[in-house]
């Protein structure tokens, strides 16, 4: 049950992060205006709240952890709503993040 609350909140975590970024890039490189650089920031901070919910206590393994979720995310929010094709590198590199994720968070600990 913890390893599946942890997964979706990593995930929670990434669509903050990943949304409120790209909030902001809209609001300013794209000049989409303050209200989507806004949006973006309270995106952000919302992140940081959910990245406080993860039942593993060590904050530097959260974020540690958190770093390939979000390298992966970014490439699957690319895809989705930029139109952005990842090629082979970029999946190679993303699916190693998410090894270093599965080890760890969730190695067994003695």
């Amino acid at each position: 049950m913890n390893v599946l609350r942890s997964i979706v909140l990593f995930l929670l975590a990434a669509l903050a992060e990943i949304g409120g970024a790209w909030l902001v890039w809209q609001g300013v490189r794209e000049h989409r205006g303050l209200l989507f650089a806004g949006l973006g920031v309270l995106a952000l901070g919302a992140y940081g709240f959910v990245a406080t919910l993860q039942p593993d206590p060590q904050f530097g393994r959260i974020l540690a952890a958190y770093g390939g979720i979000f390298v992966a995310g970014s490439l699957v929010w690319g895809t989705l709503v930029d139109g952005f094709r990842p090629d082979r590198w970029d999946v190679t590199g993303a699916t190693i993040c998410l090894v270093g994720v599965a080890i760890i968070m969730y190695a067994p600990r003695g």
